[in-house]
Formats: structure tokens, sequence, C-alpha cells
């Protein structure tokens, strides 16, 4: 993987301080355009989107600005957008598609919407939850308390729509991330396209429409990046966006981003803490994913846990404390409320390592190809394609 022109080394660890513009800065700015008062333009899309009365955001999970090279073969029109009218921007931390999707959707950092990671122990318990199978409790009003800029957009009068997969209809993650919104229920490339437009064009008025589509992380998860089952999702992809591109009414704008980059992960690089007894001591709960690791340990065990860790994993990740990587504000502030949805320590991987739970978690997810969650520039890094009617 090479970065893209004038780009940072793949592999180069972010930080926070990075100069790009913020994932949670697109619909902030996607309001300013469409005149919601109380909106800021952090992302400056105001002049170059005058008399834009109708905004579509299609978000393309897996869709890193470091895949755009890789995938441009395959998807001519995508790697044009972004040689023309693209730009990078930082996701988040952890780089992960529910905490980014709720990055977008409210339009704040991670530490004030609690939705911190793929899988995050419930405080006070025991239970792990899986943001992307969340059904029930908890709440997702209690445990995602931040008004989402589709709310705000509703209540200035413009008319809101998500276009997604039928079966996230109602799912805590989407209430959390895009309440305020009329869901509508697409699969595949010619659905999400037709079902995005018809929204774009059905507003008598100032209309936004908040668009998704899954299957490139999907093979790269599974597959690898640049294998043949990712070549053909990113021409898929390449599809839709010309698609949007050609149907886009002249008043109207398409922004498309993404919500992580991925790293193929080598057999050689990958620990198990499942099948390792000196990563298991000391902890009761493993949350997190393979690339950032969640540990909520046994009380007084936080620095033998640390230590461990670290001459365990060596250079292949950096093992902190809650407080540690709090401070470094990849966060954000983080109410007390949220602080133990994160672990006692951290594990944040280097390079292309990983740290499988083989038995903890589902076997297929020691299985995968690609994986992303940490903070190099390959994961944290994507684009943002603005395109006018």
């Amino acid at each position: 993987m090479t970065a893209p022109p004038g780009g940072t080394p793949p592999l180069a660890v972010l930080g926070p301080e990075h100069g790009a513009g913020r994932l949670a800065d697109v619909l902030p700015s996607a309001l300013a355009v469409l005149g919601v008062p109380g909106s800021v333009d952090p992302l400056g899309l105001v002049p170059a989107l005058a008399g834009v009365r109708r905004v579509a955001v299609l978000l393309v999970d897996g869709l890193g600005w470091y895949q755009v090279p890789t995938a441009a073969p395959y998807a001519p029109t995508l790697a044009g957008l972004a040689a023309t009218v693209g730009r990078p921007l930082i996701a988040g931390f952890p780089s992960t598609t529910p905490t980014s999707l709720v990055s977008l959707g409210t339009g704040v950092a991670p530490g004030a919407h609690g939705v911190l990671a793929f899988t995050v122990r419930v405080p006070g318990t025991d239970r792990v939850l899986t943001h992307t199978d969340w059904a029930g409790e908890p709440s997702p009003l209690s445990w995602q308390p931040v008004t989402t800029q589709l709310e705000r957009a509703r209540a200035a009068g413009v008319t809101t729509t998500v276009v997604s997969r039928p079966e996230f209809g109602g799912s805590g993650l989407t209430l959390a991330a895009n309440r305020g919104g009329d869901f509508r229920g697409a699969a595949g490339v010619d659905a999400v396209a037709a079902t995005m437009l018809a929204a774009l064009a059905s507003g008598g008025g100032p209309t936004l429409v908040s668009g998704y589509h899954a299957d490139l992380d999907r093979h790269g998860h599974v597959s690898g990046v640049d294998s043949a089952p990712w070549r053909t999702a990113a021409s898929e992809v390449d599809t839709l966006v010309a698609r949007l591109v050609d149907g886009l009414p002249p008043d109207a704008a398409l922004l498309v981003t993404a919500d992580h980059g991925q790293l193929d992960i080598p057999a050689a690089h990958r620990f198990d803490l499942d099948t390792d007894p000196r990563l298991r001591d000391g902890v009761r709960v493993v949350a997190g994913e393979a690339r950032v690791r969640y540990l909520h340990v046994a009380p007084g065990a936080a620095d033998d846990v640390v230590a461990t860790w670290s001459a365990v994993l060596g250079d292949a990740a950096r093992v902190r404390t809650r407080d540690e990587v709090v401070a470094t504000g990849w966060f954000g502030p983080v109410p007390e409320e949220h602080l133990a949805r994160i672990g006692d320590v951290v594990v944040i991987c280097n390079d292309t390592y990983a740290v499988m739970a083989s038995r903890t978690e589902r076997p297929m997810a020691s299985k995968l190809v690609a994986y992303h969650g940490s903070d190099t520039a390959a994961e944290l890094t994507v684009p943002l394609l603005v395109v006018r009617g």
C-alpha cells in the first residue's frame, strides 16, 4: 500500500492534532449549506455550494483514503473525483464503523456521544455490547444522548431521509446515529442509488439524504484489500457513485465519505489473548476489537496488566491506562458517565499487528483478513468528495 500523492505513509501513527478536517464536520457543514440556523461550516463548503438546496451524503464503509489508489483501476469515477474534488478527512478514534457512524450523525467527538468502540462493556456489568447487533437495552436515547444532525435539520424544516440496508431499520446503532430521518431500506447499488435519488428529488424545500453502503468493507474483511471480491465491490461502489452524480438535480450536491480504511493483517502478526495465559491474567472483560483492545481488569491489577501486555507485545502495540489514552485527546472530552465504557487498559496496535480473542468473540472474528480500529493513517484517513449537480 502506498500513500496518495502528498500523503502520510500509511502505517504512520496520527495524533488528534492532525491537520485534516474531521468526519464529524461533514453534516454540520452540510446543514450550513442548507441554511439551518446555528450551523457552523468547519469544512468550508458554503462558498462552493452556494445555491444548493438538496444535499446527499453517501458513506461507503471501508473506503479509506489510502484504498482509493488501490481501487482506481476498478473505480475510475471514484478515482477521478478523488483527484479533482477530493480531500482527506480524519474519521476519529477508534477507527471503527459504529464510532464513525455516530460521529458523522451527531457531529461530535466519540467522548461526547459515547459509542466508543465496536464493542464496549456496559458499565456495572460484565456484558459486552456489540454496537452493530444492538437491539433493546441499553436505550439508544440514553446510551447516546447527543441530538443528531438529522434531528437539528428536521427541526429547522429540512426534509431528512436515511437510506441503508433494510435490516438496520430501527436498530440501536441507526437510532444512535441517524434518529430524525425517515428510514428507507435499500440493499445493493441499484436500490441505494434509486432510493437516494428519489428521496433527494421528493422534498419540496431544503432536503438532506444520508446513505450507507457496506459491501466494500465486508469483502475487505473476509478476502482482503485488493482481493478479487474486493475489486468487484470497488467497481460496484464506482457504479453507485456514478449513478448518484449523473442523477443529481441542478440544485443538489453529493458528498461521498467513509468511516475508516483497512489493513491486511498477516498470520505472523496476530496475538491471541485466549490462548496465552499471560494475557488473560488479571483481565475480567475484553472489549474493543482486534486492532484496539479494551481490557477491564480485576481491582488493583491495572499496573500488572500493563506491564505484562507491554512485555508480551513489545513493539507490536502501545499499552496504556484509560487515563493516559483519554489524555491524548482522541476521544475529545469524555463525561464521567462514559468513562467506564473505555477499558481500564487500552491496547493500541502498531504497524500490521492485531490481538485476537478466538474464544471470547465469534470464531469468524479471528479469521478475517483485513482489520481496522487503530490510529494509523491508513485506518484513520477517509475521503471527502464534493460534487455539485
